[in-house]
C-alpha cells in the first residue's frame, strides 16, 4: 500500500486537501495540481510513481478532456474522472477516451476509496497475467505477444513454445525438455522441428529475436542480456 502514489488534479484546494486526507488514511501517497498544466508537468516527471489518476475535468489553462487525451497518449495508469455535471453523454465520451471511472460531484469520500481501491486491485490482477521481457510483453490470459507495443502473430504452437522459454528466462533448455513440455509427449517426429519453430518466432521478433540463444550441443535459452 505505502507504494500507491496517485495524483489529484483539481482546482479547488477544499476538493484537494478533503481527497489527500482519505487517501492518506488509506495509506496512499498522493500528489497535487490545481490545474491541467501542472498535472501534465507532474505525471511527465512522475509516470513511473504514478498508480492512478484522480482528475476533475473543468479546469483552468487545460480542462480534464485535454489532459486525459495527452496521458493515453503514453499510459494506460487509470484515471478517475470527477465532475460536477453528470450527463449520459459527457460520461460516454469520457470512456471513448479511456476513462476507468466516471464520478460526479457531491460524492462521498468513502465510496471513491472503495472504487479506488477496486480499480487498483483490477489492474494488479491484469498485471499479474501480462510480464514484460525486454520488450516483449506476454499476456497469458489473452493468450497475445506484443513487441516494443505491436502486436505479433503467432501459432499456438509457437505461442506456446515462446512463453516456455520465457518462463525459463536464462535457463538451458535441452529440445527434449521442451518437446516434453511443449509438444506434451504426444510427439514422436524429429525433434529438428522445434529448430524451425525458433526460426519463425525469431522472426517474428524482429530485433528481440536475438534473445532466444542457441546453446551448442544443448538447445536453447532466453536471456535479454
Amino acid at each position: 500500500m505505502e507504494d500507491i502514489t496517485i495524483l489529484v488534479v483539481d482546482d479547488e484546494a477544499r476538493i484537494r486537501k478533503l481527497l489527500k486526507d482519505f487517501l492518506a488514511k488509506e495509506g496512499y501517497k498522493t500528489m497535487e495540481a490545481e490545474d491541467g498544466e501542472k498535472a501534465i508537468d507532474l505525471f511527465e516527471e512522475n509516470k513511473n510513481k504514478i498508480n492512478l489518476v484522480l482528475l476533475d475535468v473543468m479546469m483552468p489553462k487545460l480542462d480534464g478532456w485535454s489532459v486525459l487525451r495527452q496521458i493515453r497518449q503514453e499510459s494506460k495508469v487509470p484515471v478517475v474522472m470527477l465532475t460536477a455535471r453528470g450527463e449520459e453523454q459527457d460520461e460516454l465520451f469520457g470512456f471513448e477516451l479511456g476513462v476507468d471511472e466516471y464520478i460526479s460531484k457531491p460524492f462521498s469520500p468513502k465510496l471513491l476509496v472503495a472504487r479506488i481501491k477496486a480499480i487498483l486491485k483490477r489492474v494488479d490482477n491484469v498485471e499479474a497475467q501480462s510480464k514484460n521481457f525486454g520488450g516483449i510483453l506476454i499476456d497469458t490470459e489473452g493468450r497475445t505477444v506484443s513487441v516494443d507495443g505491436k502486436d505479433i502473430e503467432l501459432s499456438l504452437r509457437e505461442y506456446e513454445l515462446l512463453k516456455y522459454l520465457l518462463e525459463n528466462e536464462n535457463v538451458a533448455l535441452s529440445r527434449e525438455k521442451i518437446l516434453n513440455n511443449v509438444w506434451n509427449y504426444d510427439y514422436y517426429g524429429d525433434s529438428r522441428t522445434i529448430d524451425s519453430h525458433i526460426k519463425k518466432i525469431r522472426h517474428k521478433l524482429g530485433k528481440k529475436g536475438r534473445f532466444i540463444k542457441t546453446m551448442r550441443g544443448v538447445g536453447y535459452k532466453f536471456e535479454t542480456k
